[in-house]
C-alpha cells in the first residue's frame, strides 16, 4: 500500500497540482495585501475616510459597553459583531483573483497552438457494382459475384 501511495504522490499530475496549489496560496495572499493595503484605502478616503476593515455591526455588547471606536476594541471587550466591511474586503479580493485567472486561462488557450485537423485517411475498400459487395479499393475482380471491375 505504502509502495502504491509513493507511486500515486510522484506522478506528474500530482507534484504539478501540488505546485500550482502553493503558487495558488502565495498568489492569494500577494492579491489580498493587494485589496486591503493598496485598494481599499484609497477607495475608503473616496466614500468619505471609511477604513472598510473597521465597519461592523455590534449585536451584543461585551465586558465594557459601547459604542466601539475599532473592530479590535469591539473584540477585545467580547462584543458580538457581525464584520461586513472585512467580508467586502474578502469579496473584493476573491473577485481580483478571479478576474487575473481569468485572463491567465484566456491567454494561455490563446497562445495554444491550434492542432491542425487530421487529413481523411484514404479509402481501402469499395462496392462491386454488380453485387454491391465490399472489395478491397486495389481488387480488379470481385471475390463474390467473380464480375471483372473496370477501373
Amino acid at each position: 500500500m505504502l509502495k502504491e501511495f509513493k507511486e500515486f504522490a510522484m506522478k506528474g499530475n500530482v507534484l504539478d497540482m501540488a505546485v500550482g496549489i502553493i503558487i495558488g496560496a502565495a498568489f492569494g495572499k500577494i492579491v489580498g495585501s493587494f485589496v486591503s493595503d493598496v485598494l481599499m484605502p484609497p477607495l475608503g478616503l473616496l466614500l468619505g475616510n471609511v477604513d472598510f476593515n473597521n465597519l461592523f455591526i455590534t449585536l451584543k455588547a461585551g465586558a465594557s459597553a459601547g459604542p466601539y471606536e475599532t473592530l479590535a476594541a469591539a473584540k477585545e471587550a467580547g462584543a458580538v459583531t457581525i464584520n461586513y466591511g472585512v467580508f467586502v474586503d474578502a469579496v473584493i479580493g476573491f473577485l481580483m483573483v478571479a478576474f487575473a485567472v481569468f485572463l491567465l486561462v484566456k491567454n494561455v488557450n490563446r497562445l495554444k497552438r491550434q492542432e491542425a485537423p487530421a487529413p481523411a485517411a484514404a479509402p481501402t475498400t469499395k462496392e462491386c457494382p454488380y453485387c454491391l459487395s465490399t472489395i478491397p479499393i486495389k481488387a480488379t475482380r470481385c471475390g463474390h459475384c467473380t464480375s471483372t471491375l473496370s477501373e
